[in-house]
């Protein structure tokens, strides 16, 4: 397809007829943005929970696992198990990923994964697009909002969080940006939980990383270790496993793929930021999806992050930035460069330094 600034605008006079964000209400209150790519990517936004992503799918094939009845209005007096709308994108965090938990130091008690997915967006800002105006070839679509998750007389943090869309690639982007805008220091875990469904994934699915070595976070894991990166048929009562992997990489880039022979999810980010990724898999009948999760941690929460001297700690006044990019494989020899790729930084690679497994 050819989509040249010159060919477009020959045919139309409106972009939003090839790239879109288009924000709409549904009956329970929620507001809901549903991104329109050409390319075949389409997903939709959830501003009322941490503008993650909710329903994706590419040229009409499903990419994620729903929760029946979701998505689920913000509730903090329901558990966040209760709350999950499963969906292509769950935020972790800001200050706790991992198992509920009482805090050994303070007392104070935490849900399982933090509170970051069911805050508001704050301010929500439209870009209308843009032509790159170095070559005026390439076409952008950006979306934004901020979120603070804070407490009187406690933590002050706020994520600014970009969508960018490349007009014609199945590919997206995500910038969050993370300030520290109280005045004492406060703990950082961030982790995307990328919560991949059928029919990409189902029996015969691989996940492909450059991993150094893998590690299984208990005996539940360790009876599924020797297949850990294989996915099988669905079955009634799978206990969940999970797989903690320290990769490797020339240049501190990472991917991971998740593939069958046709197709497949490539999500790549950088290690100066995220040295952590965690495979979730979870083949049991009818809650059939693995999650992908990239981090700043593993979720162990922040009693066993902070022992283990894994806890980050953001100054005030500081930021840190995240930058996490999904790529859709469309066709068995695309999904065999990306996996020779993989390979290839496997290869190649050393083990990520800031990666204490």
């Amino acid at each position: 397809m050819d989509w040249s600034r010159e060919t477009l605008e020959k045919h139309s006079l409106d972009m939003r007829q090839f790239i879109d964000f288009r924000e709409s209400t549904l009956p329970n209150g929620m507001r809901v943005i549903d991104a329109h790519n050409s390319s075949g990517l389409n997903f939709t936004l959830l501003p009322d929970r941490g503008m993650d992503i909710y329903a994706a799918s590419y040229k009409g094939r499903s990419l994620t696992w729903l929760s029946p009845g979701s998505p689920h209005v913000a509730d903090f007096g329901a558990s966040w198990l209760q709350q999950f709308n499963g969906g292509l994108l769950t935020t972790c965090g800001l200050t706790h990923a991992g198992p509920p938990e009482v805090d050994d130091i303070t007392g104070e008690k935490r849900d399982l994964h933090g509170n970051f997915t069911r805050l508001c967006a704050g301010q929500i800002t439209h870009n209308q697009g843009y032509w790159d105006p170095t070559d005026g070839k390439s076409y952008r679509h950006h979306l934004g909002a901020i979120f603070n998750e804070s407490s009187l007389f406690g933590t002050q943090l706020q994520l600014r969080r970009q969508y960018s869309l490349p007009l014609g690639e199945s590919a997206l982007i995500i910038y969050d940006d993370v300030t520290n805008i109280g005045d004492t220091p406060a703990p950082l875990m961030l982790l995307y939980h990328v919560n991949v469904g059928f029919p990409l994934v189902a029996q015969g699915t691989r996940l492909i990383t450059p991993a150094e070595k893998v590690i299984p976070r208990d005996a539940a894991a360790q009876v599924g270790f020797d297949t850990y990166a294989d996915y099988s048929a669905a079955s009634d009562g799978y206990p969940e496993q999970v797989f903690f992997h320290h990769l490797k990489s020339p240049n501190r880039k990472l991917h991971v793929l998740l593939a069958n022979d046709d197709w497949g999810l490539e999500v790549n980010w950088v290690a100066d930021t995220m040295p952590y990724f965690t495979q979730w898999k979870n083949t049991r009948r009818g809650i059939y999806v693995s999650g992908i999760e990239p981090g700043n941690c593993i979720p162990e929460g922040q009693n066993a992050a902070r022992k283990a001297g894994r806890l980050q700690m953001l100054a005030p006044g500081e930021r840190t930035s995240f930058v996490l990019i999904f790529r859709i494989h469309d066709g068995a020899d695309a999904v065999q460069k990306a996996t020779q790729e993989i390979e290839t930084m496997q290869q190649t690679g050393t083990p990520i330094a800031g990666c204490r497994l």
